[in-house]
């Protein structure tokens, strides 16, 4: 697994980054409240694309969320499509109320 950070971006928002060298290759960006964790936007860089990134962004929010007991509200395409597909991976977790329709 690549070494994913946390970082504080501003404006309510946070990220999950994975960088090679200087330069970011992946990023998830959520928001964070007392009781959620939303996930908004997951993007890995063209070239770096199909080697897993997005997955290990994934995984990394997935484990924040429970070390903090937060319930994931998924906006994000990729989270939401990974959530859809291993519902019992995430049952713990997934704010479905709050998830976009089908």
């Amino acid at each position: 697994m690549e070494n994913i950070q946390f970082k504080t971006l501003g404006k309510g928002l946070s990220a999950f980054v994975i960088q090679e060298g200087e330069e970011k290759i992946g990023e998830m960006v959520v928001g964070l409240s007392d009781q959620y964790l939303t996930a908004y936007h997951t993007e890995v860089v063209p070239q770096k694309e199909g080697k897993g990134l997005a997955g290990q962004l994934l995984a990394a929010m997935v484990d924040y969320a429970r070390q903090h007991q937060l319930k994931v509200i998924p906006l994000c395409p990729y989270v939401n499509a990974q959530f859809r597909r291993h519902p019992d991976l995430y049952e713990d977790i997934w704010e479905k109320e709050r998830s976009e329709p089908d």
